[in-house]
Order: structure tokens, then sequence, then C-alpha cells
């Protein structure tokens, strides 16, 4: 149960952070698709640990390897399943773990749900089961360039330092350039000196991540139960660590009046397109043409190398002092899955107006 994300284009993934390894299966991928093995690693490496000083000291190769689904190099229609094995678990880091719950982690819920939970690593509730979106997402991305759509991410907030503009006023080809992947260099050096202050100190900070997808076509999305920023803000909302989503003008536009705040329609070049984008791209649920633009907060990472109070299994007060390899912000890493699940959505999107339009 949960372990499906999408209607045509689905991905249903598996694995744990310490076990043999973390895939997936991807159904509905268009046959015929070229499938770009180098793009696909490219993506996993954005995601991968041990990147930088500022994110965990895990080392892991995180190399794919293709099980099905593919033949000369491309989509045959079929079911593409996936692996990418651990290399580097200390499982042992979690001993101390096994009998009490984490602060604001999945321990208590998934015993209560469950019954057990494997405290090695967080087991399925590890950010490491991102692995499989990113490949999926690498996927959709691969897709969505055949009908001119592109998906990007960016940092553009660490703690109290943010970015003073929207979107348009960055250039995508910057954000790569830097371990926190945001697109202004001084904000960038910034954000790495905060992350290596809280991390040295043992504890973590969250932030924002602002998404795009460009040129997407007019007429994705449905008008009730599946709008199109719905559907963005759940796959957000099922990142680990997303506290909250907001598309177009967000929570900002609510100060504002109507007059304010409407995208008045003209007519340009002999094409209906709106004057400004506060809406986001999305208007009744349904992609307008403009770009979609919307931001996603993390919290900071519940995993703290500080000590905290909390209580055993038996509800018997204890001293926690956590253990082990972790991000003290998980932002970097995480712009990657923020593409990834955006590109899933709009792919799967695209792929349910197909079926609407004969």
């Amino acid at each position: 149960m949960g372990n499906t994300f999408g209607n045509i284009f689905r991905l249903t993934s598996f694995g744990e952070s310490h076990g043999p390894g973390v895939g997936g299966v991807i159904d509905g991928c268009p046959a015929g698709l070229d499938i770009d093995m180098d793009f696909i690693q490219h993506e996993l490496d954005r995601r991968k640990p041990g990147q930088s000083r500022i994110t965990t000291p895990r080392k892991e190769a995180d190399r794919v390897e293709l099980l099905s689904g593919v033949f000369e190099g491309k989509a045959t229609g079929c079911p593409i399943g996936f692996l990418v094995r651990n290399t580097n678990q200390h499982s042992s880091d979690y001993d101390n773990i096994r009998d009490l719950y984490r602060p604001s982690h999945a321990d208590f819920t998934y015993t209560q749900k469950y019954g057990l939970r494997d405290h090695t690593g967080g087991g399925r509730s590890s950010a490491r089961e991102t692995i499989a979106r990113c490949v999926g997402g690498a996927v959709a991305k691969l897709a969505l360039r055949q009908i001119g759509v592109e998906v990007y991410a960016y940092t553009s907030q660490v703690g109290n330092i943010a970015l003073e503009h929207d979107y348009t006023h960055y250039d995508p080809a910057q954000i790569d350039t830097n371990p926190v992947r945001c697109p202004d260099a001084a904000k960038a050096e910034e954000m790495e000196r905060l992350i290596a202050e809280v991390k040295a100190k043992g504890d973590t900070i969250g932030g924002i991540i602002t998404g795009v997808v460009r040129h997407c076509p007019v007429g994705l999305g449905e008008p009730v139960y599946g709008k199109l920023h719905a559907a963005l803000g759940g796959a957000m909302l099922g990142i680990n660590a997303v506290k909250g989503f907001e598309y177009g003008a967000g929570f900002a536009g609510v100060s504002q009046r109507g007059s304010e705040q409407n995208d008045i329609f003209v007519c340009e070049d002999g094409r209906i397109t709106t004057r400004t984008n506060r809406s986001g791209g999305i208007q009744g649920g349904i992609s307008n043409g403009q770009d979609i633009y919307f931001r996603v907060a993390f919290k900071p990472v519940a995993t703290i190398l500080m000590e905290q109070e909390t209580v055993t299994c038996d509800g018997i007060p204890t001293v926690l002092k956590a253990r082990g390899r972790h991000d003290a912000c998980v932002l970097p890493r995480a712009v990657p899955v923020v593409e990834a699940m955006a590109a899933m959505t709009v792919l799967d999107y695209y792929l349910l107006n197909k079926t609407v339009h004969l």
C-alpha cells in the first residue's frame, strides 16, 4: 500500500536504507523512447551522498542497473525494472535506537501502524528511497524532452538566507555550479557557510526549494478532483522532510486585492496569453501554457548529533545521542528529487490528457 505513484506513468519503489538495495518498476513509459543511461546516472549522481563537505559523508556509488523494459537503448513499452545496490551501510550506528523513539521521526508511527519497524537507517522511511524517484524522474524528463517541456529546481532559501528575486531573474545553468544548488553565487556562499556552521554544532537546518516547469502544454489537469496543482502538491508533500507547498503567488497573494492578483488575458502574435503569471501557470486546476512555478518547504533534518530527551518503546524516559552519517541540510540533495516528482507528475498528466482527445 502506498508504494506506487502515478496513474498512467507509474513508479513502484521498493527497498530500505540498510537492505541490499533500493529499486523500482516504471510502468506506462511510452514505447520507443530513447533511454539515455548516462543521463539517468547523472540524475542519480546529483542526489547521491558524499558530494561535498555539507552533505552526509556516506559513500555510495549509486550505480543503477536496468533489469527489464529496455532493448537496444529503447523502452519496449513493458515495465522497466531497475536496482541500485547499497554498498556502504553502517547498520551498527543504529543499535542504540533499537528500543527507543527518535524525536520527529517515523519510529513511533511505524511501530503503531505495523507492530514493528526497521530501526537501521529508518528502513522504508529513509530518504534513500528517493533513489527510485530520481530514476523514474529521469525517464520522465527524457520523455518530456520530446514535447519540449523543461523541468528544473533550485535552492532558494536556507534558514533565513533567501534569494531576493523570483525564478525569472536566475539562469538555470548556474544551479549546479555550487554545492548548495543555488543559482546566485553570492547567496550560495552564504548558504554553504551557514550549513557548515550548523553541521559543526551537530544541528540541522531547513529551507525552500523552488521548482519550475517551462513550456507545459495547455490543458493538463482535471477540473475537480484531479487538479494539476493538487497533484504537484501531493507529489511534493510525499518527499521526506517536506512541510509545505505553494504555487504561483501562493501565501504572499492573500494580502492583495483581486484587482492586483488577477492575470489579464491578452492576444500576442495571434495567441491568447496572460500579461502576468500570478496564477503560476495553472487556472481552474488546468495548465494554461504559462510557466508553472512552485515552492517546497523542507524542515530541518530530524536526526541531530546532540543529546535529546525521548522515551523507550516501553515509555521509560531516556536520553538519545544519535550516531551515524547524516545531512545537516537536505536541500542540496533534494533538488533533483523535487525535479523528479514534478517531471513524473507532468508526464503522467500529459498522458492522461491524450486519452481525453480522440
